[in-house]
C-alpha cells in the first residue's frame, strides 16, 4: 500500500498543472509534506480491513471474501483519488491560468483549479478502484468453478485479469476528461469576467 500510493502521489505531483508550483518554491515543499502525509494515511486506511479481519478473527467465508477480496478495490480507488486531491491542492489553493481559444493566458483562476483537481482525482479513482474490483470478482468465480487446481495457476490468472484490465482501463481514464479543459466564462471569477469576453475558457487539466 504504501508504495504503491508513493508512486502514484509522485506521478501526480509531478503531472500537475505547473502554474502554483512556477511562483514560489514553497509551494512544492507545502506539496511534498501534504503527499507524505496523504501517502500515510491511505496506506493505513487501505491496510485497516486486513487488520480488522486479523484483530478479530473473523474467518467466515463471507467475511474474507468482502473484506479481503471485494472492499480493497474501492478503498484503493478511493485513496487514489484523495491523494492526487491532496497533493494538487495548490491549484485549488492559488488558481491555475486559463486561455482563450488562441492561448493567450487570461488569468488565474481558482475554479479551474478545482475543476482539474477533480476531474483528475475521478478519473484516478475510476482507473484504479476499476483495476482492482474485476479481477477479484472474476478470481472469485474462476474459484468457485474449479478451473485451476494449484495456487500457482490461480495468482497466474489473477496476474492475467489485473493486467488486462488495467491495460483496457488506462485509456479509458485518460479519455474520460479532456487533457485541455474547458469552463465556462460564468464559473469564473468576476476579475477574469471583466479580462475577456470569451464564452469558453480553456486550462490545463494535467495528467
Amino acid at each position: 500500500q504504501f508504495v504503491f500510493h508513493t508512486y502514484t502521489t509522485g506521478f501526480a505531483f509531478l503531472n500537475g498543472n505547473g502554474t502554483a508550483k512556477a511562483e514560489e518554491y514553497s509551494i512544492q515543499e507545502k506539496q511534498i509534506f501534504y503527499g507524505l502525509g496523504a501517502i500515510s494515511y491511505a496506506a493505513c486506511v487501505g491496510a485497516l480491513p486486513l487488520v480488522f479481519v486479523n484483530r478479530y478473527a473473523l474467518s467466515s467465508s463471507l467475511m474474507q471474501l468482502v473484506v479481503r477480496r471485494l472492499l480493497p478495490a474501492p478503498l484503493l480507488g478511493l485513496t487514489s483519488a484523495f491523494t492526487v486531491a491532496v497533493v494538487r491542492s495548490p491549484e485549488f489553493e492559488h488558481g491555475i491560468e486559463v486561455m482563450d481559444r488562441n492561448g493567450k493566458v487570461v488569468g488565474v483562476s481558482r475554479k479551474a483549479g478545482e475543476k482539474a483537481v477533480k476531474e483528475t482525482a475521478l478519473s484516478r479513482g475510476v482507473l484504479f478502484g476499476t483495476t482492482f474490483f474485476l479481477p477479484a470478482v472474476l478470481t472469485h468465480f474462476v474459484q468457485r468453478a474449479k478451473l485451476v487446481k494449484t495456487s500457482r495457476s490461480l495468482a497466474a490468472v489473477r496476474m492475467l485479469l489485473v493486467t488486462s484490465v488495467l491495460a483496457g482501463m488506462l485509456p479509458v481514464s485518460l479519455s474520460m476528461f479532456p487533457q485541455c479543459g474547458e469552463i465556462k466564462r460564468a464559473d469564473l471569477e468576476p476579475e477574469i469576467l471583466s479580462s475577456t469576453e470569451e464564452t469558453e475558457l480553456f486550462y490545463n487539466r494535467g495528467i
